[in-house]
């Protein structure tokens, strides 16, 4: 009885002991995130991964950084391993919990990452499907989820923006073409905006519907208030060099 005892509180010890090491990686991979030191906030999730591998929070946080890796890659091989990287953290956040929000954004947030580094047309049209299935169920979950407004903003932003050959490819595999709308493209990233307005990447596509949907006046405002964003991730100064840049062509 005695021993048993002993091994319940020293099993206790370590829960406490492993838990406080969680939470303490979480806040260090967190403040290296706020330094914009990416690499080194991932290798922080990696340990805690380690340590809890179904950490929900750790694995959309890695599939997320992954992405933005992939985002820097200029070679393809680089890009796209990155980027099945990315997913492979999503999908493991799925099956940690399928009724979580950000795990749902995750996989939908990837599964538009692989939009741009597969070649195969049939598998394009799959990873455009699954891109608003998960966002959709993402929102279903948390109607206020700020990043799975803006993916499916800029799914229909993207559907409508499609070039022939894909739309054709759509049309083919998706079986028929997708009810897509320029104005829900821009209530979704607006309702963005609202929840996250420090969310650069938003700004960006948002601006780009407006254009996309003739209303000038409205994207160069939106323009105007993303080049004076916060820098907060190594992401947003290309963004932010972008949208410079597309301002400058519109005024």
């Amino acid at each position: 009885m005695i021993k048993f005892l002993f091994s319940i509180f020293f099993s206790c010890i370590l829960l406490t002991a492993q838990s406080q090491d969680i939470n303490l990686l979480l806040k260090e991979a967190d403040n290296l995130e706020k330094q914009q030191k990416e690499p080194e906030a991932m290798e922080k999730y990696k340990q805690l991964l380690l340590l809890q591998p179904v950490n929900t929070k750790a694995l959309v946080k890695a599939a997320e950084l992954n992405v933005m890796f992939a985002n820097k890659q200029t070679g393809k091989n680089a890009k796209r391993l990155y980027v099945e990287t990315a997913l492979a953290y999503a999908n493991r956040a799925i099956l940690a919990d399928s009724n979580n929000a950000d795990a749902n954004y995750a996989m939908s947030m990837a599964s538009g990452k692989m939009t741009d580094v597969e070649t195969e047309n049939k598998k394009i049209v799959a990873y455009m499907k699954d891109v608003k299935r998960y966002a959709d169920k993402a929102l279903s979950i948390n109607p206020n989820h700020a990043k799975a407004n803006y993916i499916l903003g800029k799914w229909h932003y993207g559907m409508i923006t499609l070039s022939g050959l894909k739309k054709i490819a759509v049309k083919l595999f998706y079986g028929g073409l997708p009810d897509w709308d320029i104005e829900k493209a821009i209530q979704y990233m607006e309702k963005c905006k609202s929840l996250e307005p420090y969310f650069v990447t938003n700004y960006l596509y948002l601006a780009l519907a407006y254009k996309e949907n003739r209303k000038p006046a409205q994207a160069i405002e939106v323009l105007n208030k993303l080049v004076k964003l916060p820098t907060r991730t190594t992401d947003d100064v290309t963004t932010k060099a972008e949208g410079a840049r597309l301002l400058e062509s519109m005024q």
